[in-house]
């Protein structure tokens, strides 16, 4: 979140490197490893080397954030340790611990311990493995698993995070833990444009494509962002997008690229502030955080909890709005640590609005207020920026038939599996089934066709008037798709119509008997 500036200010040491002064700056919130990188490498030492930090007068220094400051004229040195040095403190370290553990087992018990929490456990997925989904059996083991968090605390174990009761999100991995890639420069062109295959990609490589975005964009330098902060940031949204069809991180990844190669495309580094690319990045990274599968209309229907507690109005935009500043508000992954309070204000509030510009059931009206400022559009004007930028989003949100053919169809094979899981659900549930996601009536070329003539082709069509360059790369193969499934619908009804008088031949034949 936002915090003041005495709070958050970069802090500055002096070092003596080889004869010259090297200046070190760091974030107040960084680890005591993250700082040991950032020594080692302004000293040319291994980043994996042991290291002691020492002051003029050989005096040693702890490293980590509240170390002393020094000045120019005063330098600290940093002196790699030597590997028989490292291996005495090692083994001191390793008896250390192993006394530390052997006190622990016998004070907790924790092998008994674990063994009964892992047979209680397995119980528990057993239960509802065979009870299914019913409401009351998943309450009776939400019940089960909180006493046994409450047994686990009271008999001395760790205690136990859990996502189910509101428990704050937290990244399950530290940094760096997903490689560095080098981006070729083709990676780097073929990112800017609509036609990138996101099939291609692993979620590691398309961590490393988000960084290089973010950097690329002068986001990190802009918002003096901490390079790791950003990569725990990402980390975290990975891990907090769940493995549906079709909205998982890959969707995020596709949104995000597509955001990119916009900003690109329609030039609006030229257009736009900084602070306005961040958070259209953001936005696009954050939209579909946490979502469960099932869509609003479920959601309403079904009286669920997101749809109580934010009132039947876009329940899960407003949910993945506050997953968002839910893993920001961890000082460990808050991008936007440096910023401030009433800059990082704007910055929350515009993030908010261009989530929740992600309801379908909002399009019509977005899309109209749009229209009306096009013809005249200017960009010194904060309402019409406030509404390109919506209409952007909701671009890259839905714009998976902009893409080839090869890479746009496996999109809508994914969405319909996932249409067709809740319209699944709704009809055991005995809830009102969408005839576009019951799987007895749609199909692919009927669920693409109006989709694409009435939502797609007119919104792109309206943001070509103030781009007219998007018209070749973004617009054209979106009349070609339409082409492509009308071609697609008349192949089915010729064979519909087939089968019916093969139906009707083989009747009146056998009437002929």
């Amino acid at each position: 979140m936002g915090s003041s500036s005495s709070s958050y200010a970069p802090k500055a040491i002096y070092l003596d490197v080889e004869g010259k002064m090297q200046k070190v700056v760091f974030s107040r919130h960084c680890s005591p490893c993250d700082i040991k990188e950032l020594l080692c490498s302004s000293s040319n030492i291994p980043r994996n080397a042991a290291i002691m930090l020492v002051d003029p007068e050989g005096a040693l220094v702890s490293i980590d954030p509240t170390m002393p400051t020094n000045s120019p004229n005063s330098l600290y040195k940093v002196i790699p340790l030597s590997t028989c040095q490292v291996e005495e403190k090692e083994e001191a370290l390793q008896n250390v611990l192993s006394q530390v553990a052997e006190q622990f087992s016998r004070a907790f018990h924790i092998n008994e311990l674990k063994t009964e929490v892992t047979n209680r456990l397995a119980m528990l997925e057993k239960k509802v493995e065979m009870e299914g989904l019913k409401v009351v059996e998943i309450e009776k083991c939400k019940n089960d698993l909180k006493k046994l968090r409450d047994e686990i605390t009271s008999r001395g174990g760790s205690r136990v995070n859990c996502l189910c009761n509101g428990t704050k999100v937290t990244p399950r991995r530290d940094v760096p833990s997903y490689p560095k890639y080098t981006l070729s420069q083709e990676t780097v062109e073929a990112l800017k444009k609509p036609t990138f295959d996101v099939w291609f990609w692993e979620h590691n490589e398309m961590l490393s494509c988000l960084e290089y975005m973010y950097h690329d964009l002068g986001l990190v330098k802009e918002f003096n962002m901490n390079p790791i902060t950003l990569k725990r940031w990402l980390l975290a949204i990975q891990e907090n997008y769940r493995n549906n069809p079709f909205h998982n991180f890959r969707h995020c990844f596709c949104v995000s690229q597509m955001m990119y190669g916009m900003i690109h495309l329609c030039n609006l580094q030229e257009k736009l502030t900084l602070t306005d690319m961040g958070i259209l990045m953001t936005a696009a990274v954050c939209h579909d955080l946490d979502h469960p599968g099932y869509n609003n209309t479920y959601q309403i229907n079904a009286r669920t909890e997101l749809a109580v507690r934010y009132n039947d109005i876009s329940p899960l935009e407003n949910h993945h709005c506050a997953v968002a500043f839910q893993i920001l508000s961890l000082p460990e992954c808050n991008i936007f640590a440096n910023v401030e309070p009433h800059a990082f204000k704007h910055i929350r509030q515009a993030i908010i609005t261009l989530i929740l510009a992600t309801d379908m059931a909002r399009h019509g009206e977005i899309l109209e207020s749009f229209m009306q400022k096009v013809d005249n559009f200017d960009f010194s004007n904060h309402e019409h920026v406030a509404c390109l930028k919506m209409v952007l989003i909701k671009c890259c949100d839905i714009s998976n038939e902009v893409r080839p053919t090869e890479v746009a169809e496996p999109w809508v094979d994914c969405l319909l599996e996932e249409y067709f899981m809740q319209s699944d659900r709704e009809k055991s549930e005995g809830l009102p089934v969408a005839p576009f996601m019951d799987r007895d009536k749609v199909t692919k070329p009927t669920a693409q066709i109006g989709f694409i003539k009435f939502v797609l082709i007119p919104m792109f069509e309206t943001v070509m008037k103030l781009f007219p360059q998007i018209e070749e790369l973004m617009v054209q193969p979106l009349r070609d798709s339409r082409d492509h499934y009308e071609e697609l619908k008349q192949i089915d009804d010729a064979m519909t119509e087939g089968s019916l008088f093969v139906l009707k031949f083989s009747k009146d034949f056998k009437k002929g008997e």
